[in-house]
Formats: structure tokens, C-alpha cells, sequence
């Protein structure tokens, strides 16, 4: 736990910077893989750049390993993260690079919803997809046998496995797309089960608020009875002295 303070601090500078290199990262991976204009320099250059924003990623990895104090136990607890970096070393994995930017953009999302679980969610939901549509895109498109080809159908098939229905008419036949396939499931799965408990705890609270303000509404009613009661007996006390008085001038009227 002491290494906490440090790393938080590191993440606090470095968020909206690589918050920014995320969303370029992005922006030029979309570019390369829907363009299909773009000539063999251009493509170079756009890998070199994207390989170079990666690059980045893994160095703010590496420095968040540097301020942790238990340095095994960081990596042990960020195996994921590890994995995320390295597998796109790889040439066959490469288009797993795109997850790192899922994983940047996620913290800062995480950091800006604090606690709105519905923007959150949604924008988890748009940013996986798109990213997922993207990386499925690059794969499969020149493989032999591909049924995903266009843009549109790594949308298609990315809705579909994304909300577990699976039609089974689009599907990735290289094993990159099915890496991307199987990352997707297990996200799905994961927002899946996230949106469930969101709408329970939802259910949950406006239970409690209405049980609350009903108790509230008896409370102040029961207060008012109280408050009637203390009236009404105030105006017998009243009456019966009035009755009284009127009793004591009907004697003095009337002796026996």
C-alpha cells in the first residue's frame, strides 16, 4: 500500500497526456486501417507512429513498476497490463496494441464518471466496440476465406458477439481476429454483468428512497396527529371550563 501515494501521483501527471496520445493513437489507427488509398510509405509512417505512442505506453509502465516498492507484487497485480504491452511485440498480435489504448482511455473515463455508472458504462461500450470492429477489420480482411471484409461487417459481428448473441454469419477465421474475438467475449461478458448489477443497484436504491420518503410523509403525518390531538384536547379543556362557568351561573340564577 505504500507504494500507492507515488504511483497515484505519477498517474495524476501523466493521465492527460497520455489520455491525448490515446486518442491519437486511435484517430491514426482508424485512419490506417479504413484508408485503403493509402500507398506503403504512408502506411510506414503511420506504423512508425503508432508503434512510437506504444512505445510511450510501455515506458509509463515501466515507471510505474520504478515507484512501486513492491515491485513483484505490482507486476503480479498488473499481469494484464504486462500482457497487453508485450503480446503486440509479436507480429502476428500486432493489432493488440489497440487494447493499451482501451486500457488508457478506461482510466481516465473510470476518473471523469466518478461513480455516473451510465456514461461510464456506454462509453466503455462504444470504445471497445469500435476499437474491436477496427482490430478484427485488420486482421481478417486479406485472409483467406474471410467473411469480414468491410467495415460494416466488423461492426456487425462485433455488436453481435459483443451483446453474446452470435449469430454465427460473421467470424474471424485468422488467429489475431479470433485473439480479438475472445477478448471481446470476455469483455462482453464483463459489461454484461456490470450493466445487470447497475440496473439492481438502481432498483435497490429507488426502493430505499421510496421507502424512505414514505416513512418520512408517515412521520410527519403521525406528527400532525399529535399536533391535532394536543388541539382537540386543549379545546375540550376549554369547552369543559366553559361548561363549568355556565353550570356555576345557572346555580347562582337558580338556588335551591
Amino acid at each position: 500500500m505504500q507504494d500507492e501515494p507515488r504511483i497515484a501521483a505519477w498517474d495524476a501527471k501523466v493521465d492527460w497526456p497520455l489520455t491525448a496520445l490515446a486518442v491519437a493513437f486511435l484517430g491514426l489507427y482508424a485512419w490506417q486501417v479504413l484508408d485503403t488509398d493509402l500507398g506503403p510509405d504512408a502506411r510506414g509512417v503511420l506504423d512508425a507512429v503508432l508503434t512510437g505512442i506504444w512505445a510511450v505506453f510501455g515506458l509509463d509502465y515501466l515507471v510505474r513498476i520504478s515507484l512501486a516498492r513492491r515491485r513483484w507484487h505490482f507486476i503480479g497485480t498488473h499481469l494484464l497490463d504486462l500482457a497487453i504491452l508485450l503480446l503486440p511485440m509479436f507480429r502476428p498480435l500486432r493489432a493488440m496494441r489497440v487494447v493499451t489504448v482501451i486500457s488508457v482511455l478506461n482510466r481516465q473515463l473510470r476518473d471523469d464518471a466518478r461513480g455516473r455508472v451510465a456514461v461510464y458504462i456506454g462509453g466503455t461500450v462504444v470504445l471497445v466496440g469500435f476499437v474491436a470492429a477496427l482490430a478484427v477489420l485488420e486482421a481478417e480482411r486479406n485472409a483467406p476465406e474471410a467473411s469480414i471484409t468491410t467495415f460494416g461487417e466488423a461492426l456487425w459481428w462485433t455488436i453481435t458477439t459483443l451483446s453474446t448473441v452470435g449469430y454465427g454469419d460473421r467470424y474471424p477465421v485468422t488467429l489475431e481476429g479470433r485473439l480479438v474475438a475472445a477478448t471481446l467475449m470476455v469483455a462482453g461478458i464483463a459489461l454484461l454483468g456490470v450493466v445487470t448489477a447497475s440496473i439492481a443497484a438502481w432498483f435497490v436504491e429507488n426502493l430505499r428512497r421510496s421507502e424512505q420518503q414514505v416513512s418520512e410523509e408517515v412521520e410527519e403525518v403521525s406528527s400532525d396527529v399529535e399536533a391535532a390531538q394536543v388541539q382537540l384536547a386543549e379545546v375540550l379543556a376549554e369547552l369543559r371550563t366553559i361548561s363549568a362557568r355556565l353550570d356555576a351561573l345557572e346555580r347562582d340564577r337558580h338556588p335551591a
